[in-house]
């Protein structure tokens, strides 16, 4: 591969199992260099040296635990300097189980710092690195909790809304400047996810399941597309489409000044 067609660096976090690694090898198979991000050092090495064997493209591990603000700022520090990058999947990110009233809030709180705090300095490293250069791609890993939040914990499930809406205002952002923008709204797929967060995945019914592979494929052939937000698990995108059509309708009347009268 020439050096004039290569694809741009891809830095990856949450990289080191599931959903991320299964990008770091889908996008190091299109020929894109990889930086790797996650906090399992060992793993991640074993996975560069895998994918850069099997591809042949340069792969850099950066272990980072972005729960720790000191590691998100050197990640983003990377991002914003490093004119070879050019593609960022924020995929890092863990869950909770059970009732706010219940919860452990340090772990809530942990877990708002890895899903949204790290999640916004990438992206806004990444937005303003690709977009002086008038290119990139920014994918950012939600869940379809964002649409059904009752399905799921609280906080969880507040964190991948702020996903949601982050992605789609950044796309707003960043309109012309070249940067690609994607959120990725997965529904439950087999990872080591849920056995970290005390959910016992094998009690749902194996058809709410979709394998890591197919998801991560959907995705990246709705990136492709270039659509801003992709539910791999649905199975027809007019669903989705109705759905911003009648969210574009109540749109004018969420400001209404008339619309006070309702409640007199």
């Amino acid at each position: 591969m020439s050096t004039a067609s290569k694809p741009a660096t891809a830095l990856i976090t949450g990289a080191s199992s599931g959903i991320g690694a299964t990008y770091a090898e889908r996008l190091a198979r299109r020929g894109h260099d990889l930086l790797l991000v996650a906090r399992d050092a060992q793993r991640l090495q074993a996975l560069a040296e895998r994918l850069g064997g099997e591809y042949g493209v340069a792969v850099e591990v950066l272990p980072a635990d972005l729960t720790q603000k000191a590691d998100i700022l050197k990640v983003a520090q990377r991002l914003r300097e490093d004119a070879g990058i050019g593609l960022l999947v924020n995929n890092a990110g863990v869950a909770m189980n059970g009732k706010l009233a219940d919860a452990d809030l340090e772990q809530a709180e942990a877990m708002i710092q890895l899903n949204v705090v790290a999640l916004t300095h990438l992206a806004a490293a990444a937005a303003a690195n690709f977009s002086a250069a008038g290119r990139g791609g920014i994918i950012n890993l939600g869940s379809v909790v964002a649409l059904a939040p009752e399905m799921f914990n609280a906080v969880y499930s507040a964190t991948k809304a702020y996903v949601l809406s982050l992605t789609q205002t950044l796309a707003g952002e960043l309109r012309g400047s070249g940067v690609q923008l994607q959120a990725v709204m997965p529904g439950v797929t087999r990872t080591e996810i849920w056995e970290r967060s005390g959910t016992d995945a094998s009690a749902l019914p194996p058809s709410m399941i979709m394998e890591v592979g197919e998801m991560v494929d959907a995705a990246l052939a709705g990136f492709d597309q270039g659509e801003l937000v992709t539910i791999p698990s649905l199975p027809d995108a007019a669903d989705w489409d109705a759905f911003v059509a009648a969210r574009a309708a109540l749109a004018p009347n969420l400001s209404h000044n008339q619309a006070a009268a309702r409640y007199k």
